[in-house]
């Protein structure tokens, strides 16, 4: 195969599983214009309709654990095709929902399938490839994966604007539909038959559980999940950072995320020019000192101006995007490393943190925050600051040598 080939290859599976892993964001950030309508329409506070974030985050979180050995066991497009097919049917229930009982239902039922493509998708890159090729291509499809949170509320906004509430789910349907029939003629099966592990509920159980008692992967996978908290605590808030404290409006939502994702996208450039040049501490400690100084510098503008520029707000979020994503290439690859004859698992048991954490940031702790930037600000500047604890944790763990009365792991994880 010719280098031109290959590379015309590589760019069209990055494109493909950067649209399979856009389904999750677009499921969150698309109706965030319309939580106002939502609230209105089923005469409900602002507090319970961000429960619509949470009843999908939750099941986001479990099924993470399962997808990712499922893909092990039965092969990566079976799991992905059925996890399309499950979100497609959710989304039209949300779309025809009678009720907010029913909305909650098939939201939970969403966040069941949502989140497949991401988890999958990083399995079947470790699949394909090693080292900086791996690193290089995860960045690349993180950058084409960053246009989601970006676009998907400009696109709600408008959705709002013209069809209502509904039409934004009735979008999230257009979108399920078109990528299972995408992945159903165009993926191919990356993981062999012959190195697939027998579908046994207690052996997956056993080799999750061994990977979540892991020391450096747990360190690793929440640091990585506080890191994005750090993000994220400003995204579970858009609603209150762009009406409320920005006093924009529903179609300008894009005044949040752009910066956001632009930072994102620097960030997957940078991380792709750094792969086989520094090491994966390096650079991971790039991204954390980048958040934190992000968050600090957005916690010191609110607390010295009261209302700083939103110029200034936007660097604040783009530079903490920025670290976020410099970050996270390097702390997944090293975590799928951790296990190569499970990398289903692993990267379920890596987004399932990841996601927890999420969950916990926007279903309690941006709406409790959300009341003003500076207690947005200050929760964001703790999330980044734990991060990088826990990150210095780890590297102070894997290079303590071993102790002498200490059994030789067994394990598959290399240090």
């Amino acid at each position: 195969m010719s280098a031109d080939h290959r590379s015309e290859t590589q760019w069209k599976l990055a494109a493909l599983l950067a649209v399979l892993s856009m389904v999750s964001p677009f499921s969150i950030d698309t109706f965030f214009p319309s939580f106002h309508t939502i609230a209105a329409h089923f005469h409900l506070s602002r507090w319970a309709v961000q429960q619509t974030l949470t009843v999908y985050m939750l099941p986001l979180a479990v099924m993470s654990l399962v997808q990712g050995p499922l893909s092990d066991a039965l092969g990566r497009r079976p799991v992905i095709l059925a996890g399309l097919a499950t979100y497609t049917a959710a989304s039209i229930g949300c779309t025809l929902a009678p009720n907010f009982g029913s909305l909650l239902v098939f939201r939970a039922l969403q966040g069941t399938s949502a989140g497949v493509g991401v988890i999958v998708g990083r399995a079947i890159i470790r699949d394909l490839y090693e080292g900086p090729q791996a690193q290089k291509l995860l960045s690349l499809v993180t950058m084409i994966f960053a246009f989601a949170p970006a676009v998907a509320p400009v696109i709600g906004g408008w959705l709002q604007v013209l069809l209502g509430w509904r039409g934004v789910f009735g979008f999230m349907v257009a979108i399920g539909t078109a990528l299972a029939l995408s992945a159903f003629v165009l993926l191919p099966e990356t993981h062999p038959r012959e190195l697939r592990p027998r579908l046994h509920v207690g052996e997956l159980a056993t080799t999750a559980w061994g990977i979540v008692r892991h020391g450096e992967f747990l360190l690793l996978a929440t640091a990585m999940g506080a890191n994005f908290a750090a993000l994220m605590s400003f995204i579970g808030a858009a609603p209150a950072v762009v009406e409320d404290h920005w006093h924009l409006g529903e179609t300008q939502f894009a005044h949040l995320f752009i910066p956001v994702i632009g930072g994102l996208l620097l960030g997957g450039w940078v991380s792709g020019r750094l792969a086989g040049r520094v090491t994966y501490a390096a650079q991971s400690r790039l991204g954390f000192i980048l958040a934190l100084s992000g968050s600090g510098f957005m916690t010191i503008l609110q607390a010295l101006l009261g209302a700083p520029p939103i110029l200034l707000q936007q660097m604040a979020l783009c530079t903490i995007a920025l670290g976020v994503q410099i970050a996270s290439p390097t702390l997944s690859l090293r975590m799928l490393d951790l296990f190569p004859r499970a990398r289903g698992s692993a990267a379920s048991v890596q987004s399932c943190v990841s996601i927890a954490i999420s969950a916990l940031v926007f279903g309690l702790l941006s709406p409790l925050l959300s009341g003003s930037m500076l207690t947005l600000s200050e929760g964001s500047f703790s999330a980044a600051l734990c991060a990088f604890a826990l990150w210095n944790l780890s590297q102070f763990l894997l290079a303590r040598p071993p102790r002498r009365d200490m059994k030789p792991s067994t394990g598959e994880a290399s240090p």
